[in-house]
């Protein structure tokens, strides 16, 4: 039987990497916006970032600073400005990447299945026709066609102004 192998090696370091103490998200807008962090923007309220280990190209995580858990208790100002910047990430990753669809939302708690579920974070996952096979259901394997390096670059000029858009 012959095997294919797919590589990802950027998986490596998420594997043997040492996990940050605390929480990921409340450090990731501490630093300046980089490729190397994947920070496509951030304000005192709210940040956006690309997805370490996405779905699809282009699946960024818009958050808010506040560490937080529960919808009920994160400021409804902040709660609406993560809403616009939602809308306005499906626009730049429309006009870049060209997407068929989206799947927006979030996994609220860790049984709902949110990888980090003290802090809450909206995913916005741009879709394509057929971006779904069999790999992932019968090998848990997802095949990426593109670096996050290369997305970022593209991505990240038209985040420029991305404040005086927010509503």
């Amino acid at each position: 039987m012959k095997i294919d192998f797919l590589w990802a090696p950027w998986r490596l370091d998420y594997v043997k990497g040492k996990r940050p103490e605390g929480c990921p998200f409340c450090q990731v807008p501490k630093e300046v916006p980089s490729e190397a962090n994947l920070v496509l923007f951030k304000d005192d309220e709210i940040f956006v970032v690309m997805n370490k280990y996405p779905y699809n190209p282009g699946h960024l995580l818009v958050l808010p600073r506040a560490h937080e858990s529960d919808p009920g208790q994160l400021d409804p100002k902040i709660w609406l400005k993560c809403a616009s910047a939602q809308r306005l990430c499906m626009q730049i990753l429309t006009e870049v990447l060209k997407p068929r669809a989206f799947n927006l939302g979030m996994n609220v708690g860790a049984t709902a299945g949110a990888g980090i579920p003290q802090h809450l974070h909206w995913h916005v996952l741009p879709r394509w026709d057929g971006d779904t096979n069999f790999m992932p259901l019968l090998a848990d394997t997802k095949a990426l066609p593109t670096h996050n390096g290369r997305i970022y670059a593209e991505l990240n000029p038209q985040f420029v102004g991305f404040a005086s858009r927010l509503v």
